[in-house]
């Protein structure tokens, strides 16, 4: 067995497995969301402050893609972690298009352009494409040994996917699976989840909030959703997160298996999330939770967004 390192005491953390470039890590289970960053929808310095903020708070996982505003999310995050870069665990994404043996590399280049570092821990491809996947563990394996990332996985990948890449001998140094997951889509518990509990890899989960519109709306509405919050002091939105970050499947190093990486782009959703790391949901609240929002009995298709 891979030794890992002494969990801290607080605040509640997944680990990330050893990998050929790097020792297995602690992280914080609460993440930083950037889609929709660099799109100008927020003045860039606000989303840059609220970054930073995120950061003083010790939510030190940074997740962003070449997809989100067209680059310029990385490069929100360059301007964010500029002087800070031991302070952040960077997560990016490639375009399936993108990810074959000669172009994933020069994508990744241009990433790290964009964000202004030598290395991104933690590269993922973004969903399943055309190009064989064995094609592109190989060049995210060529960038591992440039020491451009340290890491590799993937995202919105289904138990089909998963199952098809366990044949693949690099998948045994596949980091995450980033799927959609929050109270209002719960199909990943059915299969996804337990395939990865069962390969101790944990999941990096989405939209954890729900994407927007009604059903987003819906959650936060929720009068089960609003009673267990004004039992603890806390808003709907909180309690979302606690949940997502649960410790269902707690490992013998006390890691949780879910890390949640909301978008925030306030200094006060920044601080409302850091804080839901505080809040431990207790049985009686979680059963409300599962009756009023059960999990599928068979699989469904994977909700992807």
């Amino acid at each position: 067995m891979p030794s890992t390192p002494s969990r801290p005491s607080t605040p509640p953390c997944i680990v990330l497995p050893e990998s050929q470039a790097a020792p297995s890590i602690f992280l914080p289970a609460i993440g930083q969301g950037t889609w929709y960053m660099g799109e100008n929808q927020v003045p860039r310095r606000q989303e840059v402050a609220a970054l930073r903020h995120g950061l003083d708070l010790g939510l030190e996982v940074i997740d962003t893609a070449e997809m989100y505003g067209d680059g310029g999310a990385e490069e929100v995050v360059g301007e964010a972690i500029r002087g800070r870069r031991d302070d952040a665990f960077i997560v990016s994404k490639v375009y399936p298009w993108n990810a074959g043996r000669e172009s994933a590399i020069a994508a990744c280049e241009r990433s790290l352009e964009r964000l202004g570092i030598d290395t991104i821990d933690l590269y993922l491809l973004h969903w399943p494409g055309n190009i064989p996947l064995e094609e592109t563990f190989e060049a995210f394996e060529r960038l591992r040994d440039q020491g451009k990332i340290r890491r590799f996985g993937v995202s919105n990948f289904d138990a089909g996917n998963l199952r098809a890449m366990e044949a693949l001998p690099a998948a045994a140094d596949c980091a995450t699976n980033q799927v959609l997951y929050h109270l209002g889509s719960r199909g990943t518990e059915v299969d996804i989840v337990p395939w990865m509990q069962d390969h101790h890899i944990p999941v990096m989960a989405y939209c954890p909030l729900a994407q927007g519109g009604r059903l987003r709306s819906k959650l936060l509405s929720s009068s089960v959703v609003n009673d267990i919050a004004d039992k603890h002091g806390v808003s709907a939105a909180q309690v979302l997160l606690a949940w997502v970050i649960r410790p269902t499947s707690v490992s013998q190093d006390g890691a949780r298996g879910v890390i949640a990486i909301p978008k925030a782009s306030s200094l006060a959703h920044v601080e409302a999330n850091a804080a839901a790391l505080e809040i431990e949901l207790d049985s009686d609240d979680l059963t409300q939770l599962d009756n009023a929002f059960p999990a599928p009995k068979e699989p469904v298709s994977l909700d992807i967004v």
